[in-house]
């Protein structure tokens, strides 16, 4: 379940142009760098799913054959 939640906080938070600042000051668990590798995805695959953390998570996920490199590896980081 953890691993679902940081996920999606770093879909949310790249998406909300928070890439840039330091992950926890933001309230977010993602590094930046884990941020700025699904960002493009998310908003190419779930821009409808925006603001809802869980709904992108699995909106990524059913998307993951199509996935850049760089968001797949962070999802095979976090054993998903």
């Amino acid at each position: 379940m953890a691993c679902k939640f940081l996920l999606a906080t770093i879909a949310l938070a790249a998406l909300s142009g928070l890439s840039d600042a330091p992950a926890l000051a933001q309230g977010h668990m993602g590094s930046p760098q884990e941020q700025q590798a699904c960002s493009r995805d998310a908003s190419r695959f779930c821009r409808k799913d925006l603001g809802n953390d869980g709904a992108v998570q699995g909106c990524l996920q059913a998307n993951r054959a199509k996935l850049s490199k760089s968001c797949s590896k962070v999802f095979q980081s976090h054993g998903m």
